[in-house]
Parts: structure tokens; sequence; C-alpha cells
């Protein structure tokens, strides 16, 4: 069928269509859009993963300093302690009587009590004497609780001794003895306790006499007292 003409196009009166190169612009700029905001949000993501690991680091590192400030301060308050101690006993110490280790003062079982006995000797009651006052000086100070501990060497007690079923009561019986001698000669009986610990923490090899010797002693340690008040518990 034959198409009519209608007569010249007026300029400008063509419908037009979609323009391809302002397509693909767009397209290009929704695109570049797109990119440029999933890598803001990336972006975004790792600086807060940063403050977050750096926050955390931070905070590490000021329990590190805390924990060390306070094991610093610690060890000044146990040294202080110490020196308070030794000056307190400096007398005895020069005597060569008593040793003084870790906070512990040492007393040699030959020195306070004969073989399988629990009975003071005149020269362990006289130390004792000696060691009583300068005792309640620095308890006096400090705060603390005096902890008298009985220790014996490995061998069993003497049949002939039926005061003694073994090791562990007289342990505990010289400690006893040796805290009622050092309430007598001044020092307050709410300041001191005592304890037993038969032939166990051997200082010496019980394979020889000098070894067992030096294991038969009494301790006298400073200990802090707990919370509610009473004892606590020795540095082993």
């Amino acid at each position: 069928m034959a198409q009519r003409w209608s007569g010249p196009q007026q300029p400008g009166s063509w419908a037009e269509g979609p323009d391809p190169v302002q397509g693909a612009a767009g397209s290009e700029l929704e695109s570049s859009t797109t990119v440029w905001a999933v890598f803001g949000d990336l972006m975004a993501g790792l600086l807060g993963a940063f403050v977050l690991m750096l926050v955390c680091l931070m905070a590490v590192q000021l329990e590190l300093v805390t924990d060390l400030e306070a094991e610093v301060r610690k060890r000044q308050v146990e040294e202080q302690r110490r020196v308070a101690l030794e000056k307190a006993l400096a007398a005895p110490l020069a005597s060569g009587r008593v040793t003084l280790s870790n906070g512990r003062i040492g007393i040699s079982g030959s020195v306070l009590f004969a073989l399988n006995s629990d009975q003071l000797q005149p020269e362990g009651r006289q130390l004792l004497k000696s060691l009583a006052g300068p005792l309640a000086a620095y308890l006096g100070t400090s705060g603390e609780l005096l902890m008298v501990s009985g220790f014996t060497d490995d061998q069993p007690v003497s049949e002939r001794n039926r005061q003694f079923q073994d090791n562990w009561e007289l342990s505990a019986q010289r400690a006893l003895t040796v805290t009622r001698a050092l309430i007598e000669a001044g020092l307050p009986s709410s300041s001191v306790f005592s304890a037993a610990f038969g032939p166990e923490q051997p200082v010496a090899s019980n394979a020889d006499a000098a070894g067992r010797a030096r294991n038969r002693r009494v301790e006298i340690a400073p200990v802090p007292r707990a919370a509610g008040g009473g004892a606590g518990s020795p540095p082993r």
C-alpha cells in the first residue's frame, strides 16, 4: 500500500531518541559513584578497626603499667620491712645466734632445746627474752603478726621418749614453748601464733648429722594480718 507524503518536515520536528554517548557517561558516573561509596565504607571500617585496636592496646599497656607500679610498691614495702626487722634484730644477728633470711628469723634447735625435748634450755630462754623487745617494737610499727614455726629432722622420735607420738607433735610442742616464752617476755599474745611442720620443708639434707642439726630449728616469721584481723599465710 502506498505511503502518503505529508510534505516537508519543519526543522527540529524530528523525534529525538536516547543519546548513546550520554547514556554511557551516566552509567560510568553511577558505577564510579558506587565504587567510591564502597571504598568509603571500607575505609571507614578499617579506620574503626584501627581505632578499636589502638584503644585495646592502650588499655593493655595501662594495665601493665598499673601492675608494674603495684609490684614496685610491694617490693619497696617488703624491703622497708626487711630493713626495719634487721635494725630491730641488730644485736641478736651480730651475736650469730639467729639468722634472718627472706624475712624469717631462724634459731637453731640445739640453742633452744636438747635432742627430743620441748623444754627450753637456759641459753634459749635468754635468747628469746632478748628477741621479745625488738620484735614487739617491730610489730608496733608494721601491724603484722608473728608466726612461730617448729621443724624437725626426718629421724623418728626415740622410742624411749614416750612424750611425743611423732615429729609432728614434737615440732608443735616446741613451737608452742617458744610462743609462750615470747609472750612471757612481753610480746602481746594477740600478735603471735604457732605452727608445726614436722620433718617437712628441710633446709639441708638429712643424710648427715650436720644437715639434720640444721633442720631441727624454730623459725619466727612476720606475716600480714588477714582482712578480718586474723593471721595470714607465711611467705614460703
